[in-house]
């Protein structure tokens, strides 16, 4: 693609960067067909190809960004399929990141939309907030038929029972029976998913301990900062990022950590891109050391030899890939490989490339579109008749427990009660 930034323009890294990006498009169309949001509305503008367009004649205009380009920009779900289909390498995830940035700092937003953004980039990477907005909206709930759009859609989403905050994740450090701190890795235990599903966390660390891995869960990090992120909010999410870098560094100049694991596959693709984040910041060299040690918790299992009981029997499991770990991360075999080696009868999901519609916040902000593609997710899943679904991402469980009448797990939560811990509660 041929781009026309000015001097002044490519004299900011961040344009610079996207121009780089951009002039690696060569418009061959193959990311549409792996787009979920074009395969759902058939409109150009919707797709990869399409965006990349509208991204570069707003970042070369050097205008404030319009309604209409904010809006298919905003119908983008960062699931990132397009990345695995392009044969050219075009790295779409930072140019959209780089545009809703851009967007942000430029376009003045309907009020409404002003202060619904604000108030989630407060919310959901705070437990204690967010689980308070849960309280409410689960009192609300029976109201729900009193509004409309995007507040109608987050009443409906409220969980019927909010669990209790786990007593394990909590704790700064968790040691095997017996043993010492030889294997120690930390885990990051999150946001969201400490109010929905504290469970995941729980199975995690049985999990780890069982099987002779101290686990640290330092005190002062957090969350990621993928969900400020993906709405352009780069200084909230930068200061949520740094201060896990700091925490997690300080525990690395420690010696003898093998791994900071992450069991949310979406916060694990931002956490694996602190390096780039934090490119040209004093903070970089410890932000890529970092980086290097993240990985998924079904990248480290198979480094354990696993010891597997009968608990599962034949349990017929339908494993649904997650966007952020099949195409974010290139995590596709391990979760699969695992599962089966715990004795479940495990199958894909057809059209397992597109995304289920959580992608973070979308399901908030694009309640129609979000809806429509967990329908079409919920058929997908049906179609294999599992007795379970097993997932590697809390927004993914969310999404799809409320489309389809089927248990839906973390994989964690499989493998600790194949490995002798409880049952998930999900499936008594």
């Amino acid at each position: 693609m041929k781009t026309n930034f000015s001097i002044v323009q490519l004299a900011d890294p961040k344009f610079s960067q996207s121009n780089d990006i951009l002039r690696k498009c060569v418009h061959c169309g193959f990311c549409t067909a792996t787009c979920p949001t074009y395969t759902e509305l058939g409109d150009e503008r919707d797709s990869p190809r399409g965006r990349i367009y509208l991204i570069q004649q707003m970042l070369e205009s050097g205008e404030p960004a319009d309604a209409e380009t904010t809006t298919h920009i905003d119908r983008c779900l960062s699931c990132l399929s397009c990345m695995t289909t392009c044969p050219s390498g075009v790295d779409y995830m930072h140019l959209v990141d780089h545009a809703r940035q851009y967007i942000e700092e430029t376009y003045q937003r309907p009020a409404f939309e002003r202060v619904l953004r604000a108030v989630l980039g407060i919310i959901l990477p705070r437990p204690n907030l967010f689980r308070l907005a849960l309280l409410g909206a689960a009192l609300a709930k029976p109201l729900k038929g009193l509004f409309r759009g995007r507040v109608r859609a987050m009443l409906e989403m409220a969980p019927a029972r909010i669990p209790s905050p786990s007593a394990l994740d909590s704790l700064p450090s968790h040691l095997p029976e017996g043993k010492s701190r030889e294997r120690k890795v930390i885990l990051m235990t999150g946001c969201a998913q400490k109010v929905l599903s504290p469970d995941i966390n729980d199975a995690t660390i049985r999990l780890l301990i069982r099987h002779g891995i101290a686990v640290v869960i330092p005190e002062k990090a957090g969350c990621c900062g993928a969900l400020p992120l993906h709405m352009g909010q780069e200084d909230p999410a930068l200061a949520f990022a740094r201060k896990n870098v700091l925490a997690w560094y300080e525990e690395l100049e420690k010696g003898s950590l093998e791994a900071i694991l992450i069991n949310t596959s979406g916060c694990g693709t931002t956490v694996k891109d602190y390096g780039h984040l934090f490119e040209g910041d004093p903070l970089e060299e410890k932000a890529k050391a970092v980086a290097a040690l993240a990985m998924d918790i079904t990248e480290y299992l198979p480094k354990l030899e696993l010891s597997f009981t009968d608990a599962a029997g034949s349990l017929r499991v339908a494993y649904h890939s997650a966007c952020s770990l099949q195409h974010g991360q290139r995590v596709k075999e391990p979760p699969r490989e695992l599962l089966s080696a715990a004795g479940f009868d495990v199958h894909s999901i057809p059209e397992a490339h597109i995304c289920c519609g959580s992608a973070g916040t979308y399901n908030l902000l694009q309640p129609e579109l979000s809806a429509k593609l967990r329908e079409r997710k919920g058929r997908n899943v049906l179609s294999v008749s599992p007795n379970v679904v097993a997932a590697g991402n809390i927004g993914c469980i969310a999404q799809i427990g409320a489309e389809v009448k089927v248990p839906v797990v973390h994989t964690v939560q499989l493998l600790d009660w194949a490995t002798g811990g409880p049952k998930p509660e999900e499936i008594m």
